[in-house]
């Protein structure tokens, strides 16, 4: 799904009639590009619960699943009804009882409002419904995950036509889906959906004996799906319909030649772990740990000094994201990253493990612009999606910051500020997460059947998996100094707030940026110094952040010129960042093999070669997170948990491949610089 340099722009949302009532009197939807319902005017509930949840055993095989989670895909989600009955059975179940893991990819979904109307006639799905609609992505393109009921259920919301989608998924060569909900429009008006090439794709991605359900009972589909590996049988169908089709996987096809070259897929797969080291306890490495500890894995984290106290050490920093008018993997991870960061922060204020206006608000945060055009073209492209982000004129800027701006720019309504200490501390609060802050300089070596973790001499600790989340000392672990990292200087000011400065009520990013105080005190900021080691302050730099600060709200200039930098107190801290600004979430390469495994590509860069890439058994990185580590270190935290287990990826192949430490090998060689 490469889409770099394409026009960005917002999902044409599904077209809907309501003028068709169901047996009880409520607007059905009815979809004028296909001309068909959404769900029966019978009963659209009873419906779906017999055609997928019992044509799939879905309630027997939760009772008695193997493994830590139970995985369904749906192509088509439409009003989401099939998520939320299995999501309400899911519920229903005695514990233990396996996570619930729902992948559904559609092309054309509904508005929120659509959504919210189409789930209206149905109260007894409403807590769920509402929980839903809060964190639902709307018309932003991508891939979207959502974690719900405290993160044991997961749903990937996949934004692109299925015939992107499947293949994409597929092209991992990884079994992942127990269950198939085929829910598409019927072959007759959505004939691209039940293609044979998306059923052998459908039928790479199942586990085995993984099952499907459908309400058609088209002969055409029926061969297709045997022709794909699954045996097929008709059963009875709900209500005016005399069949439908049901199955079970009986072999699972070869993959397809990959189109690219799989250095990114790992040429031996091994199993979930029970136990994970992480090493480093920043943001990077507290929302690893809490990722892998959801999914019940038992996590040591070592901090070699106090949590959040290098990178992510800073009192206040903003949750931003940057915006584009063309696709890149930049910008589409940066917005991906940013959304699915909105709605992880907001569940833990939600929840009450963050304090407002202590430990954060999720205030919003205004930008502002000097590019005239550029703001009238993506004024128009973001219309659609005001949650994610809006352009405002001056006084638009004035009414949500509250103090006066000359100019106008972007306002990112789910945005604010976070003191990355308070999230540190609330992510690794869970029982199944030990944490040793204090350790000293922590290295890792390769042991039999895993990692060691040492210091001063000392095992602390063993596992058959870690992850390193140490920064900018990543390069002095585990053989990872060939890793480009960047150490970026930054320093930060504290400001006493005043009278002019207590009227600012949401985060404002300009050159350096300032939030509301928390407990009376401004953390601004920072500075941006590539090469420069000093750890000491240096008031010239607190003059620094106040002049940015003075140029962005001219009528704080006289006060904050009145301000002695020799007495402002602050922070030095220094980012991790890469070369190409996205950070490295995945596992480590084995350099050696790479360099002999894909030398061909020093003379031709371009050629594809049927070789997987050969990787340091158990060992992952996320670093290299730069300024945005509250932004993009959930998802990738998500990324590393879903590749750990085995789980479905949250991202595209292609924005997992541009996040792999083991892209800058290719690189190289693909530029002859190995």
């Amino acid at each position: 799904m490469k889409r770099d340099n394409r026009p960005w722009q917002t999902l044409t949302p599904a077209a809907l009639r309501w003028d068709q009532p169901d047996a009880r009197g409520n607007a059905c939807p009815y979809s004028s590009t296909f001309g068909d319902v959404y769900y029966s005017r019978d009963d659209g509930i009873e419906e779906s619960r017999y055609v997928f949840l019992q044509g799939n055993r879905v309630q027997e095989r939760l009772r008695h699943h193997p493994r830590r989670h139970f995985c369904i895909a749906e192509t088509g989600f439409g009003t989401g009804l099939n998520f939320l009955l299995s999501w309400q059975l899911w519920r229903d179940q005695p514990g233990p009882r396996p996570g619930l893991h729902y992948i559904a990819i559609e092309k054309h979904p509904l508005s929120r409002q659509d959504l919210a109307r189409a789930l209206s006639p149905w109260p007894a799905l409403k807590p769920l419904a509402d929980h839903l609609l809060q964190g639902y992505p709307g018309l932003v393109p991508g891939q979207h995950r959502l974690l719900l009921d405290k993160g044991r259920v997961i749903l990937d919301l996949w934004w692109h036509d299925v015939n992107e989608a499947l293949p994409d998924l597929a092209g991992r060569d990884e079994e992942l889906v127990d269950a198939w909900y085929l829910d598409g429009f019927a072959p007759a008006v959505n004939e691209s959906m039940w293609r044979l090439d998306m059923l052998h794709a459908m039928a790479i991605l199942s586990l085995p004996e993984a099952t499907f359900a459908t309400f058609t009972a088209a002969g055409q589909v029926r061969r297709d799906l045997a022709a794909a590996g699954f045996r097929v049988e008709r059963a009875p169908g709900y209500g005016r319909k005399r069949e439908c089709l049901r199955g079970v996987l009986q072999q699972r096809p070869g993959p397809a030649a990959d189109p690219v070259t799989p250095w990114d897929l790992p040429r031996a797969r091994q199993p979930a772990p029970e136990t994970v080291l992480v090493v480093g306890g920043g943001l990077a490495g507290c929302t690893a740990a809490a990722a892998l500890a959801r999914r019940g894995l038992r996590v040591r984290l070592l901090e070699r000094a106090s949590l959040a106290g290098e990178g992510s050490g800073n009192d206040q920093g903003i949750l931003y994201t940057r915006l584009s008018h063309r696709h890149s993997v930049l910008t589409d991870f940066a917005v991906q990253s940013f959304c699915f960061a909105a709605q992880y922060y907001g569940a833990l204020f939600e929840r009450g493990l963050l304090v407002d206006g202590d430990d954060g608000e999720l205030c919003g945060s205004f930008h502002p612009s000097g590019d005239a055009r550029e703001l009238a073209a993506m004024s128009t492209l973001l219309q659609p999606v005001p949650e994610l982000a809006q352009v405002l004129d001056a006084p638009g800027a004035n009414d949500v910051l509250g103090i006066t701006q000359a100019q106008g720019g972007y306002w990112f309504p789910a945005s604010g500020w976070l003191r990355p200490k308070s999230v540190c501390r609330e992510l690794i609060a869970a029982t199944n997460i030990e944490v040793t802050e204090y350790c000293g300089q922590v290295s890792l070596q390769r042991i039999e059947g895993g990692w060691a973790a040492k210091a001063s001499g000392d095992t602390l600790a063993m596992a058959p998996c870690a992850v390193i989340a140490t920064g900018t000392g990543t390069t002095a672990l585990a053989s990872l100094e060939w890793l480009p990292l960047q150490a970026i200087r930054g320093q930060t000011t504290q400001l006493q707030s005043s009278p002019n400065l207590g009227e600012l009520q949401s985060a404002l990013c300009h050159e350096g940026y300032i939030a509301p105080a928390r407990r009376g005190t401004h953390c601004i900021g920072a500075t941006f110094d590539l090469h420069d080691g000093e750890r000491n302050l240096r008031p010239r730099d607190h003059r620094r952040n106040l002049a940015a600060l003075a140029a962005a709200v001219p009528s704080w200039r006289s006060d904050l010129e009145a301000l002695d930098p020799e007495r402002l107190d602050g922070r030095v801290g220094f980012r991790c960042a890469s070369p190409d600004y996205l950070p490295l979430a995945g596992p480590v390469p084995d350099r050696d093999a790479f360099l002999r495994d894909y030398a061909p590509l020093r003379k031709n860069a371009k050629q594809i070669l049927q070789t997987r890439g050969k990787y340091m058994t158990g060992l992952y990185v996320t670093v290299g997170h730069g300024s945005r580590g509250l932004s993009s270190t959930p998802l990738a935290a998500e990324l590393l948990a879903s590749q750990i287990c085995g789980e479905p990826p949250p991202l595209s192949r292609e924005l997992a491949r541009a996040l792999s430490p083991a892209r800058f090998i290719i690189r190289d060689l693909g530029r002859n610089k190995l």
